[in-house]
């Protein structure tokens, strides 16, 4: 039944385009299946006998190369592989748009998409009306490396897998440490200026009541400071971004209550150690953690616009060295690295680090590519997108390459221990990283697994310098036994909870914001618990709860 369906939607879907194409001369042949096109393996040995040409779509970003087939790993595919790929480049900051429109018209559909980035909405609706194929069969005849990724690691074979036993994307997978080390754990990193620490001869808090104090000497001693270090402008005694992904402080209040904090700023559920789904904005800790937010706030330790200012503004007051204390992924994004070292977790009533949901896996996309049902040849286009998942294919698709026309390079080829090609990460000098990465990496799926450093390639020095920050600061204070897993839940339950969060997810901001600046006391918490319910909170918990019991049941 199953496959009926399935194969029913292609039907429709190319029924719908013959008619909405009708009169304008030109007609797309849409695959009117699911099942597998079968083929000899033998056939897809690369490089192929002949060359074939075959269509994808990918993004790349602004003010870098544009034709990806000018890009130095795509050029080395094409003669490896003896495939060349006829490419649709979409600029990302225009991807959204665009590929929504693409991917409702097969006159314009390319067989994959590279780097599609689909929610799991996109991908369910995209499979109901036919515009995917299902890829569970192809990728256990013809896509051997990403079977053996798999059958290492079944865990993300069952993140992939829908509700009805169906793979509709290859995935993206970056393994940086994994369980209470992986690098995904925490966003939110809090660091404190050990410079100046130092220079007033504090020592390092452990406590949220020796935090304040530390806040309250950075303030009391502001000209001292701006003396000593010549910084032109104000002292900050800690700046962030409220609601704003890794800048926010919400690391700050893990140690309140049961230690839960708020990890998860999007969702804001956690899992408690007898697997019951809870929202961390419900609980006492938040409540006790806010309020002591805005005792901070009150006594102007707390940056006036922290709930306001935008990214470039909190970097360049970060770069003007005006900060005690800030927070985001990597220290360095705002200011140096020798002068500033990890907070580690402060004690109120316990002493707790929550890890992220979904992080003991570490980075994941499920949704990374797709195979459209235009692809004349589905086999060779698994085989060659297999390509990616090669143990010195992956890490260059994932970062950059070697041996460019210009002056910078991500790697450098070597060799490991034992004689064989490795990918040793280059010196790039005063070049920015993420630069140097965006013009020459091409993303979509691969998996970069922990196994190949040391083998395959070094690990960049900037996720190793992390990685140790958190097993050393962070990760012997991680009690918590689980994580909200990286469930694939169903079109309808998927549009629920995108529902329900919409205004649960703003009512929880909101107040957090509000509450910090202007305090707040009981009855006003009373009613806010009130309107998350109206919101439908129970309901929010409940399909959380039952994807959560299936995860575990198996």
């Amino acid at each position: 039944m199953k496959r009926l369906f399935a194969r029913t939607a292609a039907v429709l879907f190319a029924a719908a385009t013959v008619t909405s194409l009708a009169g304008c001369g030109s007609r797309v042949e849409i695959n009117p299946g699911t099942e597998m096109q079968v083929v000899d393996p033998a056939t897809l040995q690369f490089p192929l006998a002949e060359k074939a040409t075959l269509t994808g779509m990918i993004s790349y970003p602004p003010s870098t190369e544009s034709d990806p087939n000018k890009r130095t790993i795509f050029k080395r595919l094409q003669e490896a592989t003896n495939v060349e790929i006829d490419w649709t480049a979409i600029q990302s900051d225009q991807w959204g748009d665009k590929i929504v429109l693409n991917m409702s018209n097969p006159n314009i559909l390319t067989d994959f998409v590279f780097t599609a980035g689909f929610s799991d909405n996109d991908l369910l609706r995209y499979a109901d009306y036919g515009a995917i194929i299902p890829l569970e069969d192809y990728i256990d005849t013809y896509m051997p490396n990403l079977k053996g990724v798999f059958d290492k690691y079944p865990e993300y074979r069952k993140m992939c897998t829908d509700v009805n036993g169906h793979i509709w994307a290859l995935p993206w997978i970056e393994q940086l440490g994994s369980n209470y080390t992986a690098i995904q754990t925490i966003g939110d990193m809090s660091f404190i200026n050990k410079k100046w620490m130092d220079f007033l001869g504090l020592e390092m808090p452990t406590t949220v009541d020796e935090f304040e104090q530390v806040l309250i000497a950075f303030r009391d001693n502001a000209d001292k400071l701006k003396a000593e270090f010549g910084i032109e402008g104000s002292i900050i005694p800690m700046s962030c971004i409220v609601n704003d992904g890794d800048q926010d402080p919400a690391i700050l209040i893990n140690g309140f209550g049961e230690g839960y904090g708020d990890a998860d700023r999007g969702r804001h559920i956690a899992v408690t150690d007898d697997l019951k789904v809870i929202c961390s904005g419900t609980q006492e800790g938040f409540k006790d953690g806010i309020a002591w937010l805005h005792k901070l706030y009150e006594e102007g330790l707390i940056d006036p616009e922290a709930f306001t200012q935008e990214w470039s503004t909190y970097v360049a007051k970060g770069k003007s060295g005006r900060y005690g204390v800030c927070f985001s992924w990597d220290v360095a994004n705002i200011d140096n690295l020798t002068d500033w070292v990890p907070l580690p977790a402060l004690t109120a009533d316990v002493r707790n680090i929550t890890p992220a949901n979904g992080s003991f896996t570490s980075g994941f996309d499920r949704g990374r590519c797709v195979v459209t049902s235009v692809a004349k040849q589905p086999a060779l286009v698994c085989a060659w997108l297999d390509q990616m998942y090669a143990p010195l294919q992956s890490p260059q698709n994932n970062w950059g390459t070697y041996g460019e026309d210009d002056e910078f390079d991500i790697f450098e080829m070597g060799v490991n221990d034992k004689g064989e090609p490795m990918l040793h990460h280059a010196p790039l000098g005063d070049a920015s990283p993420v630069e140097v990465r965006e013009a020459e990496s091409v993303g979509g799926p691969l998996a970069v697994l922990d196994e190949y450093y040391g083998v395959y390639v070094t690990c960049p020095d900037d996720a190793q310098y992390r990685l140790d920050w958190i097993e050393e600061y962070y990760t012997p204070d991680m009690h918590t036994k689980y994580v909200y897993p990286n469930a694939f839940m169903s079109r309808e339950d998927t549009e629920r909870l995108s529902n329900l969060q919409a205004d649960i997810t703003k009512t929880i901001n909101a107040r957090k914001s509000d509450w910090i600046m202007n305090g707040f006391d009981d009855s006003d918490w009373n009613e806010y618990l009130k309107s998350l319910d109206a919101y439908g909170l129970p309901e929010y918990l409940e399909i959380y709860q039952k994807y959560l019991d299936s995860f575990y049941a198996e």
